[in-house]
């Protein structure tokens, strides 16, 4: 794959560690110790028979700064295993947030009848607000964001990207 000198990619992580305390200190430690960004970070237990916590991490970099990623990711002792969700091929994202919408008249139909577009769940309602859950693709959430901005988006919490390969790719 030819790319430009210096162009951006977004990848997805998805780290298999000991879930144990300090283990996430660890991982975001060693971005911020060199400097990379993380968009987006998940991270839950997957297995409790053997102790194993799943963190996804969505970052951005120059294809030798993300190997360099990748590589140093799985130096960590706690780490059993990192996979770049991007390099195995299809992989299957989502993200749940919370919007809330403040407005009257036009525009609380016009964000009721956007939200039915997205298929968001109206969560909450006053007669100054909305509350929506929305889950899907991040591309997706910024899309439904986008066209809430002008009609009264007020607040936003999302839970950050979970991932996972398709097919038979374990982790």
């Amino acid at each position: 794959m030819l790319t430009r000198q210096g162009e951006e990619f977004r990848r997805v992580f998805s780290v298999l560690v000991d879930n144990e305390p300090g283990v996430l200190a660890r991982v975001v430690g060693l971005f911020s110790a060199r400097g990379f960004n993380i968009e987006s970070l998940n991270v839950a237990r997957v297995s409790e028979a053997d102790n194993l916590s799943r963190i996804n991490i969505v970052t951005r970099g120059t294809l030798a700064i993300l190997a360099q990623v990748k590589a140093q990711l799985g130096r960590l002792i706690p780490v059993h295993m990192v996979l770049d969700l991007d390099d195995l091929g299809r992989h299957v994202e989502r993200e749940l947030a919370l919007v809330k919408v403040l407005g009257v008249g036009d525009k609380r139909v016009e964000a009721l009848r956007i939200a039915d577009l997205f298929r968001a769940r109206l969560v909450d309602s006053t007669t100054e607000s909305f509350v929506f859950e929305m889950t899907g693709a991040p591309d997706k959430l910024d899309a439904f964001l986008d066209l809430m901005r002008p009609l009264g988006l007020s607040e936003v919490s999302r839970t950050g990207v979970a991932a996972i390969a398709r097919g038979l790719q374990p982790i």
